[in-house]
């Protein structure tokens, strides 16, 4: 594809990062210490010190593309990306869809986040909202990790500290009694108008014990549980929104499924009560808001939760949810997970997200932007 005559291509780089985790993140798919993802960096070649940032990083044993030819796929994409020029706006997704196939999802979710960065004025603005002019604030949950009964109870007692009037707690890695227990000791401190309750067994339940366990799970008054079994038992998860009684979202049952006509269908044979958008594993923005219409068009719940990104891709995804009026809590409350994140303007308090304008971008352990 070559280059129209007198105009200036876009320019793009990559850096491969490693986040680290500042404890042993347990789910039930196993421990994580560290994650790598990477980071681009766009601009045109015209105005270098403008750029937009993006993030591709997919979750290891999770993501469609977390594979070996990520990298590749990047190398590719910065070869093709000086064919073309800084899009409008309304051109963006269709040039994510030429440039990035859609078996990477996160990288895909990278370029857009980069593009609308820099169509933005490289200042990490991707979306102009209350939100990104801190003019609003985002409920969040607080996310209880998984762990022994005393590191799990630990953290709950901090988040209620904190001023969290939501927490979601990941369960089916230990012992479920144990996790009984811990939840019996919530509902003992704080009722259900007082503090709302989420499960995540992240498919940790096998089809023929999981009504027993959610019933079980009944007691403690939940707002949800998220992917109580494996994803691809369409029949059997469709028999379990139908009999739970405790509501079940969807979450990596979502994963994999670009097509909106086969997206309806998913929903119209499970009938979940919530689904869960998470832009990283779904293909970006553009696919998340599909999503959003056609659960609401099915009657079908929804909110958005990070992906464990650092906060480049934590920073888009909040702007997204701030384009939407919602007094649900979100899952964004991931960005001080990490010892290295970057610096950035989101802040949390009192269990609310919100952009900060006294704090600062800071990239000076990326090479990438120095």
């Amino acid at each position: 594809m070559p280059k129209r005559i007198s105009e200036v291509g876009l320019k793009l780089d990559f850096q491969k990062y490693t986040l680290d985790f500042k404890f042993k993140a347990g789910t039930s798919r196993g421990i994580l210490s560290s994650r790598d993802i990477w980071i681009i960096k766009l601009w045109d070649e015209a105005s270098p010190q403008v750029y937009g940032l993006g993030e591709s990083g997919p979750l290891k044993g999770l993501s469609i593309d977390d594979r070996p030819d990520l990298e590749d796929q990047i190398i590719d994409l910065k070869n093709k990306i000086g064919y073309h020029s800084i899009p409008q706006k309304e051109e963006k997704d269709g040039l994510v869809e030429i440039l990035v196939r859609e078996e990477f999802p996160s990288l895909r979710f990278a370029l857009e986040t980069a593009l609308l960065d820099l169509i933005n004025g490289g200042k990490r603005i991707i979306f102009d909202n209350p939100f990104s002019r801190s003019e609003a604030e985002i409920p969040i949950n607080g996310l209880v990790w998984m762990g022994d009964k005393d590191f799990m109870l630990s953290q709950i007692d901090a988040k209620i500290e904190a001023g969290y009037d939501c927490l979601k707690m990941k369960i089916g890695a230990i012992n479920f009694e144990q996790e009984l227990g811990v939840l019996s000791y919530i509902r003992q401190h704080f009722k259900g108008s007082e503090l709302i309750l989420r499960v995540d067994a992240n498919g940790a339940f096998s089809p023929d014990e999981a009504l027993e366990k959610l019933k079980k799970l009944s007691d403690f008054d939940l707002h949800s549980i998220e992917q109580p079994i494996k994803p691809g038992q369409r029949e059997e998860m469709g028999m379990l929104c139908m009999d739970s009684p405790v509501p079940i979202a969807l979450d990596e049952e979502l994963i994999g499924i670009s097509e909106s006509s086969k997206r309806r269908s998913l929903l119209s044979g499970i009938n979940p009560q919530y689904i869960i958008l998470k832009p990283t594993l779904l293909g970006g923005m553009k696919s998340s808001l599909d999503w959003i219409e056609i659960a609401d068009k099915a009657g079908v719940s929804w909110w958005f939760t990070s992906a464990l990104e650092s906060n480049i891709g934590l920073n888009a995804i909040s702007q997204l949810t701030g384009q939407f009026n919602l007094n649900d809590h979100q899952g964004l409350g991931t960005g001080q997970l990490y010892h290295n994140n970057f610096s950035s303007p989101l802040n949390i308090k009192l269990g609310r997200l919100r952009c900060d304008p006294s704090n600062s971008w800071n990239f000076n352990s990326l090479q990438l932007v120095r």
